[in-house]
């Protein structure tokens, strides 16, 4: 057993959300038991994940797309009634860290697709609102485009959607997982030789080409199973807690 708030501590402390103008809440989102024997990480907030973590006996699930977001309704509908009540009948609680998440240099998703995907860490990428999110991977030789889509497939469990316009050799990847498309013009302008994200938008395929650039997008979900995952791990080790990341995979 674990307090709950000993836990939201260390994440908060971890991660420094108050530093973000984030596009929903970081951290405790929903309160329920504060003692708290396993864990359950996931990528998104929503009801089959909710019910999925009550069945495993968690108390507390850490998320990375939390419950609330700016711009949507803030009247409790019936969606997200039937998500408080699936956790309010479990005594569970949520948490969510989004762009903490995305950018932190050791347990955020961009760092550890760098690492997945056999590359350095290289400097900071993909600015949003003026502060970086992802990092530039470099390998530390070139490696072919077939070679990259490979470890991405393998690192990401699919296949990804391939914009074949850049060169064949590749030394240098912009990362930014999630959402991240509007990185591209990013990657381009510093002369990147892939760009990897999560979900493609529609200019993508004319830009990347056009511009001599490898655009791979591997998913949004897939993209972002890391970082709560390895959240997950480091509360295990720290606090003697069971840990279950479960998967509700996403094709987008």
């Amino acid at each position: 057993m674990a307090r709950r708030d000993e836990i939201i501590a260390f994440l908060d402390e971890l991660l420094d959300p108050g530093s973000w103008d984030d596009y929903g809440p970081n951290g405790l989102q929903v309160p329920g038991a504060e003692e708290v024997s396993v864990v359950v990480t996931g990528v998104s907030a929503h009801r089959e994940l909710f019910e999925r973590a009550a069945d495993a006996g968690a108390g507390l699930v850490v998320c990375h797309h939390g419950l609330f977001w700016r711009n949507q309704p803030r009247e409790i509908d019936a969606k997200m009634k039937a998500r408080l009540k699936a956790l309010f009948d479990a005594d569970m609680s949520l948490a969510a860290y989004h762009l903490p998440l995305d950018a932190h240099p050791e347990v955020g998703n961009n760092a550890l697709l760098c690492q997945a995907l056999g590359l350095e860490r290289g400097e900071p990428f993909g600015l949003l609102d003026g502060r970086a999110v992802g990092f530039v991977g470099r390998a530390a030789e070139p490696i072919s485009r077939d070679d990259l889509v490979g470890r991405c497939s393998r690192a990401l469990q699919r296949e990804p959607l391939v914009f074949d316009g850049g060169p064949d050799m590749i030394a240098t990847v912009g990362i930014v997982s999630g959402g991240g498309a509007s990185s591209l013009s990013e990657a381009i302008d510093r002369g990147l030789d892939a760009f990897l994200t999560g979900e493609p938008s529609e200019p993508g395929m004319a830009d990347s080409r056009e511009a001599g650039i490898n655009f791979i997008a591997g998913g949004n979900w897939a993209t972002e199973t890391f970082g709560v995952r390895r959240l997950g791990e480091l509360l295990a080790e720290r606090f003697g807690v069971e840990h279950r990341f479960l998967a509700v995979p996403n094709p987008v």
